[in-house]
């Protein structure tokens, strides 16, 4: 039988004897102990070292290997205990502290170790063990915080891949709707077009048909008529006057006249087709002005979907990552570093609350290093806080339902105000050297909600002097800002 080391012996987890194995599904095996750990930080019982999910929580008992690590560590105890001195064949029963080895007691009797300093052999073990395990104490830390950094890897990637899913789920929402608008309208435009040209074509149809009628009575007196003055001349004389009457009795109408507006009307189907579609597209379309990051957002906290309103929910299992908060029950829109911009908060009826900017840098597992200016609403009221002048209350006398926030950046001014009534509530003045961002904080399950702005599409008609042609189209939309945007192309009809 081959030999074996002590490796084969070795828990891969701990990488120590065997201590009351089990086997797994998948063959391996480990300590209990050791996976029982293992399942509770990674919440999910996988093997440590293949990855497969095993279907009991309670593994059998590595019976076989749990006999052969007694039997391993008796022959070693033995083997130990019974090392016997290279020179004198006595048992090691010192530890030379001179010369850092084992000896007999009568190598402590020698000219070689006269003089030297000796440690029974369990308490020099006992001490050395000691220092070698403080020596070893940063490099077991180390691959502790790797396993965990390791794991926070592996749910990391898992998230990505959730993130995708979910994001690319809604993204396909988001198109379904605009192709959803898209086809209706299409169906709309082609059915008022097919209208027309049906009635179109009916009228012009009655028409021809009204024609061909009075073409078919007059064909028959004219060919009546012509008939008689091929006659001779008795018979002629005789159905004279009957042919007079035949003619005149058939009065020739004027010529018809082509009607005006019998055609197509293209203009109206045409001028400015994807113009007017854009223009009417604007009543299903929202545009935000702050869109909140779920990835700087609190375990606790849940957004929506699409990214403008946050509750408090329960816990969810979110990646450790740099950027989440892990104090404040908070949540990141998208910062600005120049500019001036605004945005409305709807807290309803939220009984506890923050809102306002934060540095980008700003601490996210703690309170320490933040600097932030906010509004807040508790049982103890309306308050204002900033990192230099720390807390102080405001006086609200009644309830708000929507908050303005205003921020120049430029000018180092943030201004918080009630946006049903526009009644100041408290202005801070600061000079902006950074990124700074909004921020949401709830600690309610009523949600805090980023109001939309209307979106306006503005047709202005320039004129030239002494010319009544209009030159210049300009749409407005508000953008990010907070201001209207102007989009200017020239215009060369009047439509």
């Amino acid at each position: 039988m081959a030999s074996r080391t002590e490796e084969d012996f070795c828990c891969p987890a701990c990488h120590d004897i065997f201590s009351d194995p089990v086997l797994l599904s998948c063959s391996h095996s480990f300590c209990r102990g050791c996976l029982q750990r293992w399942w509770t930080e990674r919440k999910r019982n996988e093997c440590p070292v293949c990855r497969t999910v095993s279907q009991s929580s309670d593994p059998p008992r590595n019976l076989a290997l749990k006999t052969l690590c007694e039997s391993f560590l008796q022959v070693k105890g033995q083997g130990a205990s019974g090392t016997l001195c290279s020179l004198h064949s006595e048992e090691l029963k010192l530890f030379c502290l001179d010369h850092q080895q084992p000896v007999c007691l009568v190598c402590r009797d020698a000219k070689i170790h006269q003089d030297h300093s000796f440690r029974p052999v369990d308490e020099a073990a006992q001490e050395h063990r000691e220092e070698l395990q403080e020596a070893l104490n940063p490099s077991q830390n180390k691959l502790k915080a790797l396993h965990k950094v390791t794991l926070i890897f592996y749910k990391t990637a898992e998230h990505i891949q959730v993130q995708a899913r979910r994001t690319e789920t809604q993204i396909k929402e988001q198109f379904k709707k605009l192709h959803q608008f898209l086809e209706e309208e299409e169906e709309a435009r082609m059915a008022a077009l097919r209208e027309e040209e049906e009635q179109k074509s009916q009228m012009m149809k009655e028409k021809m048909e009204a024609l061909s009628r009075e073409i078919a009575a007059l064909s028959d007196t004219v060919r009546a008529t012509e008939d008689q003055l091929r006659a001779e001349h008795v018979s002629f004389l005789r159905n004279y006057k009957a042919a007079v009457e035949r003619v005149q009795q058939r009065p020739l109408l004027e010529d018809p006249q082509l009607l005006s507006g019998a055609l197509i009307d293209e203009a109206k189907h045409l001028g400015n087709l994807s113009f007017n579609i854009w223009n009417k597209m604007k009543d299903l379309v929202s545009y935000s002005p702050v869109v909140l990051d779920p990835n700087t957002a609190h375990p606790e906290l849940v957004l929506s979907e699409d990214l403008t309103s946050v509750r408090q929910g329960k816990i969810q299992q979110c990646p450790e990552n740099p950027e989440r908060f892990s104090y404040w029950d908070s949540v990141l829109g998208s910062g600005f570093d120049s500019g001036t911009h605004s945005w409305d908060v709807e807290v309803g009826d939220n009984k506890d609350w923050e809102l306002g900017l934060v540095a980008e840098c700003g601490g996210r597992k703690g309170f320490v290093g933040s600097t932030l200016w906010s509004l807040d609403f508790s049982d103890g009221g309306y308050r204002v806080y900033s990192t230099s002048s720390k807390y102080s209350h405001v006086p609200v006398t009644e309830q708000l339902q929507r908050i303005r926030v205003r921020l120049d950046w430029d000018h180092g001014e943030l201004l918080f105000s009630d946006a049903d009534t526009d009644a100041h509530i408290h202005t801070f003045t600061h000079t902006f050297t950074e990124k700074v961002c909004p921020f949401l904080a709830t600690r309610n399950t009523l949600p805090l909600k980023i109001l939309p702005r209307k979106v306006s599409v503005m047709v202005e008609m320039s004129r030239a002097a002494g010319s009544s042609r209009p030159l210049v189209l300009v749409l407005v939309v508000p953008v990010r800002s907070g201001v209207l945007a102007r989009i200017s192309s020239p215009s060369k009809c009047s439509h």
